[in-house]
């Protein structure tokens, strides 16, 4: 599902229409360079946060009609004129890339989701909106798909996060199965930790259906894409799940047999429960 260090671009996506792809280029080019300043490389939380707010002004620059000399602002700027782009977006991924400087451990779902809400579902709105299709309704569904896609995205990668001393497990779920979150491996702990993921794969997966119907309304390209999305996040849940849930000693991902079942399936999708 990853698309480079930003998954949730679908920048090198066939079904892209090739009008589309330049815009997509320049906003994934400024998400992945954002997300690049607050995760990657030896800098300090402080200098990240820094980078971070020369972005924000950058940002509002462009806003303001008066986009920098840096040719990735100046394609933003151009692509947001040229689509009408809303700019909330952008800053609600800044605002998620400076939380994950100083942010590395979330206390409830509901925290775990405002996260969500500006780490991915601005990635749906600004998709719809290149689409056109930016309905109240289409933005409901996308940032429900968006969601999904994350938390999966945080399931599958426990092992990953808890080396970069991450947890993206909700302290009260773990409360909830009585699992410490200095132990999550531990051997001891497997069957407590079996009954956590099923409960957080039972909510993901819902979540994702519940958004589903957007892929079955949208035609075309965008629809099949979005149909693929939608069963690709599921077929992950269902890797999690083969492997009974041991996500430690085994990163589910989905392979070229996997990816041909996802086409089927998004194919023959004619229902959201599918």
């Amino acid at each position: 599902m990853a698309v480079d260090h930003y998954e949730n671009f679908p920048v090198a996506s066939l079904l892209l229409p090739r009008r589309l792809v330049p815009a997509v280029q320049a906003i994934y080019a400024f998400a992945r360079s954002a997300d690049d300043i607050a995760d990657e490389g030896h800098a300090t939380p402080e200098q990240r946060l820094a980078a971070l707010k020369e972005y924000e002004a950058a940002l509002v620059h462009v806003e303001l009609g008066k986009p920098p000399g840096d040719p990735l602002f100046q394609r933003l700027a151009a692509t947001i004129a040229a689509h009408d782009l809303p700019f909330r977006p952008l800053h609600d991924l800044l605002s998620a890339f400076r939380q994950d400087v100083t942010v590395h451990r979330y206390q409830s779902y509901a925290e775990l989701l405002d996260y969500c809400r500006r780490s991915a579902n601005p990635v749906g709105v600004l998709m719809l909106h290149l689409y056109g299709a930016a309905t109240a309704e289409n933005v409901r569904d996308s940032d429900a798909i968006c969601t999904a896609l994350q938390l999966i995205n945080f399931w599958q990668d426990v092992a990953i996060d808890q080396e970069k001393e991450r947890i993206y497990i909700p302290m009260e779920d773990l409360a909830r199965f009585v699992i410490s979150p200095a132990h999550l491996h531990d051997p001891g702990a497997h069957g407590k930790w079996r009954a956590l993921m099923r409960f957080e794969i039972e909510r993901t997966r819902a979540l994702m259906l519940s958004g589903a119907p957007l892929a079955l309304r949208l035609p075309g390209r965008i629809g099949l894409e979005l149909r693929m999305i939608v069963q690709g996040g599921l077929r992950i849940l269902e890797a999690i799940e083969e492997v009974d849930y041991d996500v430690f000693r085994r990163r589910p991902t989905l392979a070229r047999g996997d990816w041909l079942k996802v086409f089927w399936r998004a194919l023959w999708m004619r229902d959201a429960s599918l």
